[in-house]
């Protein structure tokens, strides 16, 4: 059976303090977190594993992603097959839920990558196949590629930066958007319109921006957070529900601001 991702997961970009990543992983899935995610390079991926390992949480009750990235290590056929290996010996897991192809530049080539990403998921280590910051013409010619199901796709989102085409193909093609930046680096938390909405239901900024990404079909994010306070307060916009208006005065925020930048990426 294919999973479906919870709403709320747990970022870990620059979350790069190991005992600190490994207190806010643990925390969070004492919370009820059950996705997390993380990436080769993040440089964390062993503090992640060591709060994976300190949270009373049975690992098959927790949705595992990683990302290899074409600096960190390559693109080809064998490096993908020794870094995912490597990911998940600091990991110190037996499989991962998700590996994601973290961005399709330098030696990324979908036919020598993506045949790699799927003998791992036939071998068992791999459940499922992701690509992240891919713009509509790559992530067709991936689908062409893959034996496997595309299952997620990674990018910026935010009320900054909505992402309606991307938006669209997920919900067209069945797979999952998972928004990473959900709060535009911090932006978006003092814009007027979330804070007004915000103000109208008693709540914070945060799960403004959260529950509007989330009431978005085949749409998840994963903020990061550290603090016990911040993890409780992004987990709690689960159980927000913003009117038709409130999302409509999101949707009408006319920016395209992007805060992720990297020379050769795709941009849609």
């Amino acid at each position: 059976m294919v999973p479906s991702l919870p709403p709320i997961g747990l970022g870990t970009w620059q979350n790069d303090d190991p005992a600190q990543c490994t207190e806010s992983v643990r925390t969070a899935l004492k919370l009820g977190y059950r996705h997390i995610d993380t990436a080769e390079h993040y440089g964390n991926e062993a503090a992640v594993g060591d709060g994976i390992a300190a949270a009373d949480v049975a690992r098959g009750d927790i949705f595992l992603a990683t990302k290899v990235h074409p600096i960190s290590g390559g693109m080809t056929y064998d490096e993908v097959i020794e870094e995912a290996t490597a990911s998940m010996e600091r990991l110190d897991v037996e499989y991962l839920d998700l590996l994601y192809v973290h961005w399709p530049v330098g030696e990324y080539d979908a036919g020598e990558t993506l045949d790699a990403f799927d003998q791992l998921v036939g071998d068992g280590l791999v459940r499922n196949v992701g690509v992240s910051n891919f713009d509509t013409s790559l992530l067709d010619e991936a689908r062409d590629t893959l034996d496997s199901p595309l299952f997620a796709h990674q990018v910026e989102m935010h009320p900054f930066l909505q992402q309606e085409k991307l938006v669209g193909d997920a919900q067209q093609h069945d797979y999952t958007l998972v928004a990473y930046s959900p709060l535009a680096r911090g932006e978006a938390l003092t814009n007027s319109t979330i804070c007004d909405i915000a103000e109208q239901y008693e709540t914070s900024p945060a799960q403004v921006c959260l529950a509007w990404l989330t009431s978005h079909e085949n749409v998840v994010a994963i903020p990061k957070a550290t603090s016990r306070t911040h993890l409780e307060d992004n987990l709690a916009s689960r159980d927000l529900e913003l009117s038709e208006e409130g999302l409509a005065r999101i949707d009408a925020i006319d920016q395209q601001n992007r805060f992720v930048e990297r020379d050769g990426a795709p941009w849609q």
